[in-house]
């Protein structure tokens, strides 16, 4: 039953992502309404979970808040590494780089694109075991649960395949991450049939992970978003998108 119930997550997955190729040049309302539900997913799914998962703490502070701040500040020592390093080359020698579509101009990063892909994989692997542990503990929750993750694995979708595009990376390299992302519930639902990942280890995971959404979403994607249409319609769009898995998350939760 929880395999089936999460074909549902597998196709709503891919819708989201079609929903992103299909924006056509409103690149940057797809921007801004990307980094709202990445801002909703981290506030109103991530963390609660992380928090509930994990309770023990790290020098008074929540250990999965700790581990918030390392993703947070990894992803930044990694993207601040790579952008010295291109500046030292640019010392010695001009490049000159074809701004395909989905590129950000002067920080062409296709690596932390299926980086930033990958971890949206993951943890729609973690959301096929979330579907399938509830069955287990009896088919009301199951239904509730796998309702929350279909209804924001739109969202996953939407922002596996944006954020592939963003850093540069090719079309069919994005269309894959997005057909792994779907697949990915399907195979964690799977899995749980033989074992479950320890509470513990998922609220440390869950923390990490939401940190390095929050990092995306704040310092590369709102910035893109508003550096060539710094107009209201972007805002109102990420605004819409926090509210958008708010709303999932009080309706489902």
């Amino acid at each position: 039953m929880a395999v089936i119930v999460a074909a549902g997550a597998f196709l709503m997955t891919l819708i989201g992502g079609i929903v992103a190729q299909r924006i056509g040049d409103r690149r940057h309302l797809v921007l801004g309404l990307a980094a709202g539900l990445m801002l909703g997913v981290v506030v109103f799914d991530l963390l609660p979970e992380a928090l509930s998962a994990q309770p023990h703490r790290i020098f008074h502070v929540p250990a999965a808040l700790v581990l918030l701040a390392c993703g947070f500040l990894g992803i930044h020592v990694v993207e601040r590494s790579v952008a010295i390093h291109r500046a030292h080359e640019g010392e010695y020698a001009s490049h000159e780089h074809a701004h395909a579509v989905g590129r950000r101009h002067g920080h062409d990063t296709p690596s932390l694109g299926v980086a930033a892909a990958s971890a949206l994989v993951v943890h729609s692997l973690l959301d096929g075991f979330a579907i399938g542990a509830a069955f287990q503990a009896g088919s009301g929750l199951g239904v509730v649960v796998a309702v929350a993750i279909i209804a924001h694995d739109f969202a996953d979708g939407f922002n596996t395949y944006t954020l592939t595009r963003l850093y540069g990376n090719e079309r069919r390299k994005a269309i894959a991450l997005l057909a792994c992302d779907a697949v990915a519930p399907v195979v964690g639902a799977a899995l749980t049939l033989a074992f479950t990942i320890p509470t513990g280890v998922l609220g440390l995971y869950l923390g990490f992970f939401a940190g390095f959404l929050l990092y995306l979403a704040t310092s590369d994607i709102l910035p893109e978003a508003h550096s060539s249409h710094p107009s209201r319609a972007t805002l109102l769009f990420t605004v819409a998108g926090a509210a958008f898995m708010l709303l999932v998350i009080s309706l489902t939760g």
